[in-house]
């Protein structure tokens, strides 16, 4: 059975984390520092404006458990990690970004639980028994799965749950069963669609 590589933090500089992408956290207990991003393309961290935005719509996440799909930098679970979430589970299949991810953490120290998986987002989700009570979900804009992805995270938003899905501003992602729509909001090439479990 495939078992997803645990990321511990770093104990050296990694060469392909950039330092000066200009993302900080927004509020909260770490509110001002900056974080690093892998270099190159292939991670897009979400936008300070667009996360602001997110977090307004949600409101508290106090004692949340979080889950942070297509974690790139981490820097949304970091943000809910910052507001007073109890957990967080940072899943991205990427290995730079897993060990960007490692770096922020480290850097930031966070006395809560938290756990990094360097694997497949639906191969994790497939597995995964824990429920959550906030689903941070940025796939790539041009992520071809995502009639898999939308039951996938039916099955481990907990009752009364929220789903945050980041998307292309052009693009409106499929509905997620069991779900409610509670809005979805344009922030420049940026669509965040909120949906109510």
């Amino acid at each position: 059975m495939h078992e997803p590589a645990a990321v511990d933090p770093p104990r050296a500089r990694y060469g392909r984390i950039r330092d000066d992408c200009g993302v900080r956290i927004i509020a909260g207990t770490h509110r001002g520092r900056r974080i690093s991003a892998p270099r190159g393309t292939s991670t897009r961290p979400t936008s300070g404006r667009a996360r602001e935005s997110a977090f307004n719509i949600l409101g508290p996440v106090d004692g949340a458990a979080v889950a942070d799909l297509f974690a790139g930098s981490g820097a949304l679970g970091l943000e809910a990690l910052s507001r007073g979430a109890a957990s967080c589970l940072f899943v991205e299949s990427d290995r730079d970004a897993c060990r960007t991810i490692a770096e922020n953490l480290d850097k930031l120290r966070f006395d809560t639980r938290v756990r990094v998986l360097c694997d497949d987002v639906l191969r994790v989700l497939e597995r995964e028994h824990e429920r959550f009570d906030l689903v941070l979900c940025d796939p790539p804009y041009d992520y071809a799965r995502h009639d898999r992805l939308a039951p996938a995270l039916a099955r481990v938003v907990a009752p009364g749950g929220v789903i945050v899905w980041e998307s292309a501003a052009r693009d409106d992602p499929p509905d997620v069963p069991g779900t409610e729509r509670r809005t979805s909001r344009r922030y420049g090439s940026a669509r965040l669609t909120v949906f109510d479990a």
